[in-house]
């Protein structure tokens, strides 16, 4: 019987597993790639928005801080989008006839809120608290960018798990005191840029948020530095007195973001990756 297969297709049938192997493993990464690129994530993509609002003018150039328009970042899951209201305090009696703010005015006279096209939108499993980050000393500059920068908003940052996970397995590379949460300007601490910190006394019963004072100024060249103490209240025909007590502080200097880091992490009480043993922390 004759053969029906030349000697040279086991050859063939080889290479052909081998370019088929290679064509999905060439597929794979290619879906992996495209997954991460800016054209799934919008990451550096500036969205058309009704009214072509500037960071950069309004924060950099004005002064305005980020809660008088995200009333809500301290004490909700949200940050809040601010209403027309907030616009028409100021926008009532400047650039009363300007153009580009004509959609403002419109939605003003007619209650009808502006359709702001959302920059940093996390897809409806994931659940973000903006309030426990901002409280546990993570800035706005840290997932935002230097927000004050941006005549037009965009995300600097993927916001897909990776990034998150990546920041949870070592929050101390960025986190910092939360009395710099909304300094956009804060640089990590260095032997040239050195940061005192100090843990107030009682803090156990404190906010952690509440619970260290940190300074960029040395301490010992202001002079000796006096946290005051409150002492048991003494009752008497007046009602309840609190005495004062001046209690010498103690600062500990930080020359490097991991030193700082390990510090605020311990104060602030953060929950490691092991200790998120639920889901439904991040996913709801």
């Amino acid at each position: 019987m004759a053969q029906i297969f030349d000697r040279s297709s086991n050859a063939l049938a080889r290479m052909s597993l081998v370019l088929t192997g290679l064509i999905v493993i060439a597929l794979g990464v290619t879906l992996d790639q495209l997954q991460r690129s800016p054209w799934v994530t919008r990451q550096g993509q500036r969205a058309d928005q009704p009214v072509p609002f500037s960071h950069k003018h309004h924060v950099q150039g004005l002064g305005l801080q980020c809660q008088y328009c995200h009333t809500t970042v301290e004490k909700s899951s949200y940050a809040g989008i601010p209403p027309t209201k907030t616009c028409m305090n100021c926008h009532a009696q400047i650039w009363t006839n300007a153009r580009l703010l004509e959609p403002v005015r419109q939605s003003w006279a007619t209650g009808k809120s502006i359709n702001w096209t959302r920059v940093h939108d996390l897809p409806d499993f994931a659940y973000f608290n903006h309030e426990i980050h901002v409280n546990k000393g993570m800035g706005c500059s840290t997932c935002h960018g230097r927000v004050d920068q941006m005549p037009l908003m965009y995300a600097q940052n993927t916001l897909q798990m990776e990034w998150c996970l990546d920041c949870h397995r070592n929050p101390g590379k960025n986190i910092r005191p939360t009395s710099q949460i909304y300094n956009m300007a804060w640089e990590k601490p260095s032997s040239d840029r050195p940061v005192w910190c100090s843990v107030k006394d009682g803090a156990a019963n404190l906010p952690t948020a509440q619970s260290v004072d940190c300074t960029t100024k040395d301490p010992s060249e202001s002079g000796p530095q006096v946290a005051l103490l409150q002492t048991s209240a003494e009752k008497g025909m007046a009602g309840d007195v609190a005495s004062a007590v001046p209690v010498p502080a103690s600062y500990q200097k930080f020359e490097s973001q991991d030193q700082l880091g390990k510090f605020l992490v311990h104060q602030y009480k953060i929950r490691t990756v092991r200790d998120l043993t639920s889901c439904e922390v991040c996913h709801r």
